[in-house]
């Protein structure tokens, strides 16, 4: 615990619609990868904390699935464990695509905000500005600013680093003076396991085709310790139709062995110690809107209305 008198903690949501980069922004202000990122939409599908304690504070990240309009069980879910983000948060980082205008999920969002209002500032976070001129961030700014007029707003570049020492003092700023909820050891929640069975999806998203990386699930079947320096983990992709299946195993199981390969180094420089990991693929049809297989592979089911 550091010496100093004054000390603070809290929540920070991080929000926004899908491939916004929240994951990315959180892995950069860690500066390390805890969140499971991929040029794909909704590679998050559940919360996880960024813990980042610092000298003069400890801020607790909620990196979340994002707001969208659901077709399915499992889109619910991941709005619901979205909204609920919002509950104990200390601030909301409302962060948009500077690229992009506005996005009907986007005005839904602003929408929830000023609907069901946190009990803390929201700040406005425009990511990807390295990626776009000033004239036209400028335009940006002010169609995002519109939706939420009493909220400030920072400019943002996960990739490049900008406005990270910025974000980082406002959300110090905006937390109350408290000690560190979380020993200073952890930098998240998630257990190693968890992580890794992130780490797989991850990898699949980043190999496979548009049609199935969304309808794929990943279960751990096994996660054994061999030695101190090796463990043994056996996994599951679950997809839901029957033509998936050989688009996930690929010619002599190529592809497979392909996102195998991926997993297990992300997997290995995660824990820091050798990985031998085995894959298989099965067929569960429509998993996504069933609530056994949802809570099976660990998502929350939503709340009925």
């Amino acid at each position: 615990m550091p010496e100093s008198s004054i000390y603070k903690s809290g929540y920070v949501a991080v929000v926004g619609r899908p491939n916004t980069g929240k994951s990315t922004l959180i892995n950069a202000l860690m500066e390390q990868k805890i969140a499971a990122v991929s040029p794909r939409p909704q590679t998050t599908r559940r919360t996880q904390l960024g813990i980042l304690t610092l000298p003069q504070a400890q801020i607790i990240l909620v990196d979340t699935p994002g707001l969208h309009i659901p077709h399915h069980r499992l889109g619910e879910s991941m709005n619901q464990a979205a909204a609920d983000s919002l509950q104990d948060a200390d601030l909301v980082l409302w962060l948009v695509d500077a690229c992009e205008k506005p996005t009907e999920e986007d005005a839904l969002i602003a929408q929830r905000l000023i609907k069901d209002p946190p009990h803390c500032s929201i700040l406005i976070g425009l990511n990807k500005t390295d990626k776009i001129s000033g004239e036209q961030l400028d335009e940006r700014q002010a169609e995002f600013q519109a939706f939420l007029p009493s909220a400030k707003t920072i400019r943002l570049s996960a990739a490049t680093g900008r406005g990270l020492s910025e974000l980082t003092q406002i959300m110090i700023d905006a937390l109350p003076e408290g000690e560190a909820l979380f020993d200073e050891e952890l930098v998240t929640d998630l257990m190693e396991k968890e992580i890794a069975t992130e780490l797989i999806r991850e990898a699949a998203l980043l190999h496979l085709r548009d049609e199935v990386p969304h309808a794929l699930a990943v279960r751990i079947d096994e996660f054994r310790e061999r030695s101190e320096e090796m463990a043994y983990i056996a996994a599951t992709l679950f997809i839901e139709k029957e033509t998936q299946k050989g688009i996930v195993i690929g010619k002599g199981g190529e592809m497979l062995k392909r996102i195998g390969v991926t997993a297990r180094q992300e997997i290995e420089a995660m824990s820091g110690r050798k990985v031998y990991l085995e894959l298989r693929v099965k067929v569960r049809k429509n998993w996504r809107n069933s609530p056994e297989s949802l809570h099976q592979f660990g998502y929350e089911l939503p709340k009925k209305r």
